[in-house]
């Protein structure tokens, strides 16, 4: 899973072994944070919805695969979402 871009590291200059953090603006954290939220929200959904639906074709148990799958993919967009906001709210070391 990808973290919240929040403050990309550069290497110094002066030695090459310290890293000094170059903070991003306030538009270009939101933005890559709602990208970073879109794909959480949408990708495991409309995964579990395909899944369910060639699992319907396979076994023949139509609708319970595509209700299965997309209540599965849901919850699981949830808690990739969950668990980004806690890694937003985590304060900066």
């Amino acid at each position: 899973m990808s973290q919240s871009p929040r403050l990309p590291e550069k290497k110094s200059s002066k030695d090459p072994s310290q890293t000094t953090r170059q903070p991003l603006s306030a538009p270009m954290v939101l933005i890559a944070t709602a990208l970073d939220t879109t794909w959480r929200a949408f990708l495991p959904t409309l995964g579990g919805t395909f899944a369910g639906i060639g699992l319907d074709a396979w076994l023949g148990i139509a609708p319970f695969g595509v209700i299965g799958c997309l209540i599965i993919g849901t919850v699981l967009s949830v808690i990739l979402i969950a668990r980004q906001l806690i890694n937003v709210r985590k304060p900066l070391r």
